[in-house]
């Protein structure tokens, strides 16, 4: 038997780019998280960079000048969204945090007097299923709880690390700065120590993976504002009108966090919370709930045709694997970067995923 050692040759070379540069992809993934603030100040700088061309283009303004304006008004406003956040944050996870068990016994009640009312005979369960159910609630709302409990105290010792944050704001402001004033010369200088092969291939992946997944999550960051915003909104405005609303601000984060996971969306989180206020005789809370979900999907499908592009292409199965993967790695985060993962796996293997993945390794050109 006669071995092909040029065909080999060819598919060792094939494998070892791809496993170069999975290995590439792990270290810059490992990097954005050292180098966090210039990530965050980076990002910032994009989304800023066309209302820098639009005021040097209107107001004829320098491109420093343009760069200070909008610096220093971007600067206000996280400087006072953040001191707020802090506050408030700080407040709602305390309280919650103290009254965590009376909400857990709260719920066991309900549920057992839900199990009570509830005609057993009619679906025909064995007592011990019966008993079994019953008897794993309580395992099962104990380990919520904790994990509540774990959540809050990290957001509490996380909110409470004053000058840890103060670090990061402050590295992040100024290396925004930098980046917008400087762009050009930043530029030139990456450019300048890097070999021209190298600028011209990263600089079509970096265009490629700007316009889709930087439009995707352009996209998506405004769909989860608007939707954060309006329910902040409307439970305050439940809140004053004299609805059992204590913790607005971390529900309101919540809703935003759910809402961001693909698949998943807000009403996977308020219509049981509505279905329980109906439960727990608080109906009118339960019907404000569902009105405030009903105004953010009708928000959220305006928005969403005229934002979220469909070039993306991921189909919905590879999505909740990515969001289960990501969850076993890094936990609920997980679920949250999975998808994105995905996106820039399939911008950078895009000719092997189109010519098909063992085909375009194994073949015998």
């Amino acid at each position: 038997m006669i071995i092909d050692m040029s065909y080999w040759t060819r598919v060792g070379k094939r494998i070892l780019t791809v496993v170069l540069v999975l290995i590439g992809l792990y270290l810059s993934f490992r990097l954005s998280i050292f180098y966090l603030p210039f990530l965050i100040a980076f990002i910032l700088s994009l989304v800023m960079e066309p209302a820098i061309r639009w005021l040097m283009k209107k107001v004829k303004l320098t491109r420093k000048a343009s760069s200070i304006v909008l610096f220093l008004l971007v600067s206000g406003i996280i400087l006072g969204g953040l001191a707020w956040a802090i506050i408030t944050l700080f407040s709602e996870a305390s309280n919650l945090l103290n009254d965590l068990n009376g909400y857990v016994e709260k719920l066991y009640a309900l549920f057992q007097q839900f199990t009570n009312e509830f005609d057993v005979s009619k679906i025909h369960l064995p007592e011990e299923v019966t008993s079994i159910l019953q008897n794993s609630t309580g395992g099962v709302l104990a380990t919520a709880s904790d994990w509540v409990r774990n959540v809050l105290n990290g957001v509490i010792s996380t909110v409470t690390s004053i000058p840890t944050i103060a670090i990061y704001f402050v590295i992040t402001v100024m290396a925004l700065y930098l980046m917008c004033v400087d762009k050009i010369y930043i530029l030139d200088q990456i450019e300048h120590h890097m070999p021209k092969t190298w600028v011209m291939r990263l600089g079509k992946h970096m265009r490629d993976l700007i316009k889709t997944l930087g439009g995707y999550l352009k996209a998506e960051a405004t769909l989860i504002l608007v939707s954060f915003i309006i329910s902040l909104i409307g439970l305050y405005i439940l809140k004053f009108m004299g609805f059992a609303i204590e913790f607005p601000l971390l529900i309101a984060l919540g809703i935003g966090f759910v809402d961001a996971l693909p698949i998943l969306g807000s009403g996977t989180v308020m219509i049981p919370w509505a279905i329980i206020c109906g439960l727990n005789g608080d109906l009118q809370l339960g019907i404000g709930i569902i009105v405030l979900l009903i105004i953010m999907s009708v928000a959220r499908q305006f928005l969403e045709p005229r934002l979220v592009s469909k070039h993306i292409g991921v189909h919905p199965i590879f999505t909740l694997i990515a969001m289960y993967t990501g969850f076993k790695f890094i936990g609920i985060m997980g679920m949250l970067i999975g998808p994105i993962i995905l996106i820039i796996f399939k911008n950078v293997f895009a000719t092997l995923i189109d010519g098909g993945v063992m085909k375009t390794l194994f073949d015998k050109r």
